[in-house]
C-alpha cells in the first residue's frame, strides 16, 4: 500500500461531462491505498480462504453469469450477458483466471469488493479519496500524468486505441485487460489508476444520465449504485474520454471491465 498525505485538491472537471461538474476544492485526510488493483491471484487466495461466492456466481433471479464485452462474428464488439461467466472464467467458458494471474480480477460486484476488503483488513476508498489518489499530487490537470493524453506519442494507460467499437490496434483477442503495473506509476506510486479496469469505490449515488454512454452500452441504471472511477480498457478517444481522475460512472452489476483496489486508514 502507498500512503496518500492529507491535502486539498481540485475535484471534478468543468471541461468534459456534466456528471463531473463543478470543479471544486476537496480535502482528504492521510490514508493508505493499494498500489495496484486486486489481481486474479489475490482474489483466488481470498476465495480459497473464505469460500466466498461472487454476485455473478450466485446470479440475479437465479441466473448466474456476467456481462462480457468482446468481438463477434459480425466483426464488431458489443456487450453480451454470458450464462455462468464469472471471475474464474473471465473471458469465456474456455478461459481460466490462472492463465492471467496478474491481470485485475473482473466480474466482481460491489459486495464482492467489500467482502474482499473486510477479509484483508481494509476497506474501499471513498470517491473523494480515490480521485485524490489518482491525481498523484497534480492540481487541475485533465489526466493523471498531466495536461495532454499522450507522453512521447504514447498513452501511458491501458485504454482502447483504435476506432471504438469496430477496430482495436492492440488486437481483437481477449483478454483486453493487461497485467497490473504495465505502465509507469503516478506521482503517489500508484499503478493503473487510469484505464485497465474501472474500480469500485465505497461511495453510493443515484443514477445519472451520462452521455455519451460509456464503453458501448446504452443501459441506464434505474437504482442507486456504487460510483466507479478511472475508466477501463474500453475507454476510447472517439467514444468517451473517461480515462481521467475526474471521470465517474455508476456501477450496479458485475462486468468484464470493473475491478477494485482497497484502501485503509493510516493507523
Amino acid at each position: 500500500m502507498r500512503v496518500i498525505p492529507g491535502h486539498t485538491f481540485e475535484m471534478g472537471s468543468d471541461r468534459f461531462y456534466p456528471e463531473e461538474r463543478p470543479a471544486r476544492p476537496a480535502s482528504v485526510s492521510t490514508f493508505r491505498i493499494d498500489a495496484t488493483p486486486v489481481t486474479n491471484a489475490m482474489f483466488a487466495r481470498f476465495v480459497e480462504a473464505t469460500g466466498h461466492v461472487t454476485e455473478a456466481e450466485r446470479g440475479e433471479d437465479g441466473r448466474p453469469g456476467s456481462l462480457l464485452f468482446a468481438f463477434h462474428d459480425a466483426g464488431t464488439a458489443s456487450w453480451r450477458f454470458i450464462d455462468g461467466l464469472s471471475w474464474q472464467t473471465p473471458h469465456g467458458h474456455a478461459s481460466r483466471w490462472s492463465s492471467i494471474e496478474q491481470h485485475p480480477v473482473v466480474h466482481v460486484g460491489h459486495s464482492d469488493a467489500q467482502a474482499y476488503a473486510a477479509w484483508a483488513g481494509k476497506r474501499l476508498a471513498t470517491e473523494v479519496e480515490w480521485e485524490a489518489a489518482a491525481c498523484g499530487g497534480l492540481h487541475g490537470c485533465d489526466y493523471a500524468w498531466g495536461d495532454t493524453l499522450t507522453i512521447d506519442d504514447q498513452i501511458p494507460a491501458s485504454i482502447w486505441e483504435g476506432d471504438f467499437p469496430s477496430s482495436r490496434t492492440q488486437g481483437r483477442e481477449l483478454p483486453f485487460t493487461t497485467p497490473v503495473a504495465s505502465h509507469e506509476p503516478n506521482g503517489f506510486g500508484l499503478f493503473d489508476m487510469i484505464g485497465n479496469v474501472w474500480e469500485w469505490t465505497a461511495t453510493k449515488a443515484p443514477p445519472f444520465d451520462a452521455k455519451p454512454s460509456c464503453c458501448g452500452t446504452e443501459r441506464q441504471d434505474e437504482a442507486e449504485g456504487g460510483v466507479i472511477k478511472g475508466g477501463s480498457h474500453l475507454c476510447a478517444p472517439n467514444w468517451c474520454r473517461r480515462y481521467r481522475p475526474a471521470a465517474r460512472q455508476i456501477g450496479t452489476v458485475p462486468t468484464s471491465h470493473i475491478g477494485f483496489r482497497c484502501a485503509a486508514d493510516l493507523s
